[in-house]
């Protein structure tokens, strides 16, 4: 398998909703010859809004495409596509690879039930192995004896070693555990799939920081990365349980999965907008090979995608 192929056109291919709606929308509201007016600056909010790129970062769009204007950059509304394009390109800014210099790194996933997490800390896991490190998971999700099982079926087709106790151990046991495994046998990256949680459930997410402290203390600055994966289908949703998250689980980057399901794929930019949080991957589909790092230019590009 082939990871991290082909990654623009994969993203076209995913986003291909959200880009059809926008593309769609954009064709009525910047008409090439119709004059730049309050009608247009109101009806290109609505789209961006509808669109899920979040109401705060619609308004500072039409307000730099009002400058635009103001200063005669911008004199037909066609013209307003490439602003259009440098705008989400300046909130998404770079993208950082994963801190993995640490002997072992540990790498925490997080997120609510439905958002993908285990599936993608198996994904996160292949595409590691396959860039010929020796990957550990962690089977965290100690609440659901489904979740251990559904981690190990994983572990096995991906052929990565997991870490895991009976249904309704502790945790933080079987992180630390993970972790001085690891340590034993050489394995790193560890990935810990922890339980799906609301943002809501104060219980659970105190239990989070638990982890968190038992991990530095089995591993020197661990958990190094913490990945709060959000499902993109629930668009605007997301970005309150990533709030929360941050608050509590120190969140560094975030993996936006089902992005091929939606038609409101502008979230990443909200997100990274709001949030002031990296998009580290996005999921593109079902496959092993559907997690692919986030990539600022060719997001815009298939999101925007028409002739400028």
């Amino acid at each position: 398998m082939k990871f991290f192929s082909g990654i623009g056109e994969r993203l076209r291919d995913g986003l291909k909703r959200s880009q059809e709606y926008l593309s769609t929308g954009l064709s009525t509201v910047l008409e090439p010859d119709r004059p730049i007016d309050e009608s247009l600056w109101e009806e290109l909010e609505e789209l961006l809004i509808s669109a899920d790129l979040g109401a705060a970062m619609a308004a500072d769009f039409v307000n730099r495409g009002r400058e635009e204007v103001m200063y005669g950059t911008v004199t037909r509304a066609e013209q307003l596509r490439p602003v259009l394009r440098r705008f989400p390109l300046d909130t998404l800014g770079t993208v950082r690879p994963l801190r993995l210099d640490a002997k072992p790194s540990v790498i925490l996933m997080l997120g609510v039930n439905g958002s993908g997490k285990t599936t993608t800390s198996a994904k996160l896991a292949a595409a590691l192995k396959a860039e010929g490190r020796h990957v550990m998971l962690a089977a965290a999700d100690t609440f659901r004896a489904a979740a251990i099982e559904q981690l190990e079926a994983w572990g096995g087709r991906i052929e990565v070693e997991v870490v895991r106790q009976a249904a309704g151990s502790d945790p933080a046991a079987v992180v630390f555990d993970a972790i001085q495994s690891g340590k034993s046998r050489g394995r790193d990256p560890i990935l810990v799939d922890t339980a799906g949680r609301l943002h809501t459930r104060v219980n659970l997410m105190h239990e989070l920081e638990k982890i968190r402290r038992v991990a530095g203390r089995a591993a020197e600055g661990a958990p190094h990365e913490v990945l709060l994966v959000l499902d993109a289908t629930v668009g605007q949703n997301g970005l309150q349980q990533a709030k929360e998250f941050t608050q509590v689980a120190g969140v560094t980057g975030i993996v936006l999965t089902k992005l091929d399901g939606t038609a409101k794929g502008g979230v990443a930019v909200a997100i990274a907008h709001d949030l002031k949080l990296p998009i580290q991957y996005v999921g593109v589909g079902e496959g092993i090979d559907d997690l692919i790092p986030f990539s600022p230019d060719e997001y815009v590009d298939a999101l925007f995608q028409a002739k400028w």
